[in-house]
């Protein structure tokens, strides 16, 4: 039964494939189509060749931090005897510049008082004797408002020089 209902459906189908040749109205289309006369194509336009651009300000001061008066004769003189330490570990914190990080508040025990830092991925317990920034940044004192740090730098003529940073409490809006 399932057999034969099938077969009367296949050629119910079919039929409409048959071919009647009652294509006279397209065919009569397609030669009206095929005598028209041809489009022309514009041609493609004609474009300037691309110049590069070299940007030559990347070892310049950023725009966005204030200019920095240097004073040549007054001009502190590295020491000799203030180096970094390169027998020391150094501290995951210390993989990063200390202007990516913001003091978001302290924590304190017993053991003292210590700061929490925002960034490099995440917020970081810092105390006085840890590393911060890749300028050999050793913290000297933490308090409610602000980390105090010492970097030490080289001064450009073979010394270093100790430089005080401090990063502040973010203040929340």
């Amino acid at each position: 039964m399932r057999f034969s209902l099938l077969l009367c459906l296949i050629a119910v189908g079919l039929t409409g494939c048959g071919s009647s040749g009652d294509f006279d109205d397209l065919q009569a289309y397609m030669d009206e189509v095929r005598a028209r006369p041809k489009g022309s194509i514009e041609p493609a336009p004609k474009f300037q060749p691309y110049e590069s651009f070299a940007y030559s300000a990347a070892s310049l001061r950023s725009p966005f931090q204030p200019p920095i008066k240097i004073d040549m004769v007054s001009r502190q003189k590295g020491s000799r005897e203030v180096k970094p330490d390169d027998a020391r570990v150094k501290q995951f914190l210390e993989g990063f510049n200390i202007e990516v990080f913001e003091m978001v508040g302290t924590l304190g025990n017993e053991q003292g008082i210590f700061a929490l830092v925002s960034g490099a991925g995440g917020v970081h317990r810092v105390k006085p004797g840890d590393y911060l920034g890749r300028n050999h940044g050793r913290i000297l004192a933490v308090d409610e408002s602000k980390i105090d740090v010492v970097e030490i730098v080289p001064d450009g003529e073979g010394g270093w020089l100790e430089r005080p940073r401090s990063v502040s409490l973010k203040e929340r809006s």
